[in-house]
């Protein structure tokens, strides 16, 4: 049965746009108006279904013996607007750190994947040191990494004064580099070698290959996976203030010493949800687009 036969069959994907078009048919229109109406009435149940659900554990919590204690301890309004402008003021100091940051991220761990990408016998020193930089720094907790750098480092007397939030800066790209390096080593070693070789073949050097072909392919492979690296960056910046920088969560301290009052740490946290709110949301749509290309992809 050719296309021009089945009664249900849509618009001929083949056929140019100076072709003639057909209109969808009657059975393709009762499948679209179909899907149209589960998708209506899913999205309806889940909104009441997540209110149903919020209000039950919100009659749960202000119900507790201990909720307007708490209330007064964590959610206080009044503490709150009081300390909005030191706190959202040490927040835009995260941002900054957290864009410098990115950047050095990017680099270093570009330069870290491609040494432990190197062919050859000549280049195991470079893969051994890259190696090593990625296995000691993925074994350390950020925040040791942030005291030896922030207090160590000065101590040695060899740097310039610094503030406080460089040291963070660079404590915070040291440690997520290493994350980063793997995700790119990953997303290079999955493009097949054979774009390596047509490459070469084409008279390309080993540099130039590896930039304008492996590099293009891998990063669609593992944007998804850097990314999320990205958000829990956004959450780990606020160690900075371990080394004393007036970030958002030192801002909250000192205003939470002031008042006696945990809620400046309630108002940082939210800040920083919001801050990560956004690219969360575009990771998982980017994810499911690119879920949806390789299945249809895969189908065709």
């Amino acid at each position: 049965m050719t296309p021009a036969d089945d009664p249900g069959a849509g618009p001929d994907p083949i056929a140019g746009t100076g072709g003639p078009t057909r209109s969808p048919s009657a059975v393709e229109l009762g499948r679209r108006a179909y899907r149209r109406t589960q998708t209506t009435r899913s999205v309806l149940l889940s909104a009441v279904s997540t209110l149903v659900f919020a209000a039950v554990i919100w009659v749960f919590v202000v119900n507790t013996p201990g909720w307007t204690r708490v209330q007064q301890s964590f959610f206080d309004p009044a503490v709150a607007v009081k300390a909005w402008p030191r706190v959202f003021e040490g927040l835009l100091l995260n941002i900054r750190v957290l864009l410098v940051a990115a950047v050095g991220v990017l680099l270093l761990s570009l330069v870290l994947a491609t040494l432990r990408t190197l062919r050859g016998a000549v280049f195991f020193p470079l893969r051994a040191l890259a190696a090593g930089y990625t296995d000691l720094f993925r074994g350390l907790p950020l925040i040791i990494v942030l005291y030896l750098v922030g207090f160590g480092l000065p101590g040695l007397g060899v740097f310039p004064k610094l503030p406080s939030y460089v040291w963070g800066t660079i404590a915070l790209v040291l440690t997520y580099s290493a994350y980063v390096a793997e995700v790119w080593r990953a997303g290079i070693e999955a493009v097949h070698p054979s774009q390596v070789l047509a490459g070469r073949s084409l008279g390309l050097s080993h540099g130039r290959t590896l930039r304008t072909i492996v590099l293009p392919q891998a990063l669609r492979k593992v944007t998804p996976a850097l990314m999320n690296d990205f958000v829990a960056m956004q959450k780990d910046v606020g160690l900075i203030s371990v080394l004393g920088a007036v970030d958002a969560v030192r801002a909250a301290q000192i205003e939470t010493a002031a008042s006696f009052n945990f809620t400046p740490y309630v108002l940082a946290g939210l800040l920083f949800v919001l801050l990560a709110l956004p690219m969360i949301r575009l990771t998982d749509w980017l994810s499911a687009r690119m879920r949806r290309r390789e299945q249809v992809g895969g189908v065709g």
